[in-house]
């Protein structure tokens, strides 16, 4: 998979989203949806980064529980062959629901 690759993957979900955040003085409507790599656990091999593997965090931002969004985003997931961990959590300050996939994407170049 490309970055372009993932991004159009997640443009597919059909919701405003940025990369890591929106700009200030951009602030979105829920749902959105920001993503971002974190870090790498690339494959290492005669002395190079031999398979770039990176960490893919993928937030679902809405007011209230969306199980038809969130099921959007897992379908996605898999039909483009991501395993992913869910985790889920409300933001308190910001009265919203946060859904996070994270998965391990192989960058081909």
């Amino acid at each position: 998979m490309t970055y372009q690759n993932v991004a159009t993957m997640v443009a597919s979900i059909g919701v405003p989203y940025a990369y890591y955040q929106f700009p200030e003085g951009t602030a979105q409507p829920t749902p959105f949806v920001c993503f971002y790599f974190d870090g790498s656990n690339d494959l290492f091999a005669d002395d190079t980064n031999y398979q770039k593997i990176r960490p893919l965090t993928i937030e679902l931002y809405t007011d209230n529980k969306d199980f038809a969004l969130e099921a959007t985003v897992e379908g996605i997931l898999s039909s483009n062959g991501l395993t992913y961990a869910r985790s889920e959590s409300w933001i308190d300050s910001e009265r919203m629901n946060m859904v996070a996939y994270t998965t391990d994407v192989i960058i081909t170049s």
